[in-house]
């Protein structure tokens, strides 16, 4: 099952996934600017997270998001759907 699209899958089974405390969260909107492709804003400027996990090719600006927030609200935290063995 190998093919063109390997690295692209592989990034899906094994990835990380961002999660946000919303306790924690102030919706200063750092992350969302940082790391648009996968967080968008509510209308209260509040993080709506993508619940895919992070493609191994923004996995570097997803580190620069989660270091960035001024509140340490948002972690990146390994894919725990992803099967087990």
């Amino acid at each position: 099952m190998s093919g063109g699209s390997r690295g692209a899958a592989s990034s899906r089974q094994h990835g990380r996934r961002l999660r946000v405390n919303p306790i924690a969260c102030d919706a200063h909107g750092v992350c969302a600017d940082l790391l648009p492709e996968l967080i968008e804003l509510d209308p209260w400027g509040y993080p709506v997270i993508s619940p895919e996990p992070v493609p191994e090719e923004l996995i570097a600006h997803a580190r620069r998001a989660v270091t960035a927030c001024p509140t340490l609200a948002l972690r990146l935290d390994p894919d725990r759907r992803s099967p087990s063995r």
